[in-house]
């Protein structure tokens, strides 16, 4: 992957659609570790790292709408 070292903690990731995922807590392998924050819906979550199209700065950005990034994201690191 070409943005994995541009991806660092406290980074947010924003979808296709211009909505809200999360904030980057850091990697896991292949998966972003997303912090239990609200966008996230409070728990830790993970979201896989072939998503990502872009990182701009400080924001992260899947190649999915939010609704799907979430509907992909799972809880546990597998």
């Amino acid at each position: 992957m070409m943005f994995v070292e541009q991806i660092k903690e406290g980074q947010s990731v924003i979808s296709a659609d211009g909505g809200p995922v999360g904030t980057i807590d850091g990697l896991s392998g292949q998966l972003l570790k997303l912090k239990n924050d609200p966008e996230s819906g409070g728990a830790q979550r993970y979201l896989d790292i072939a998503l990502v199209v872009a990182v701009e700065g400080d924001t992260i950005k899947p190649t999915v709408p939010a609704a799907e990034a979430k509907e992909r994201w799972s809880e546990a690191a597998e």
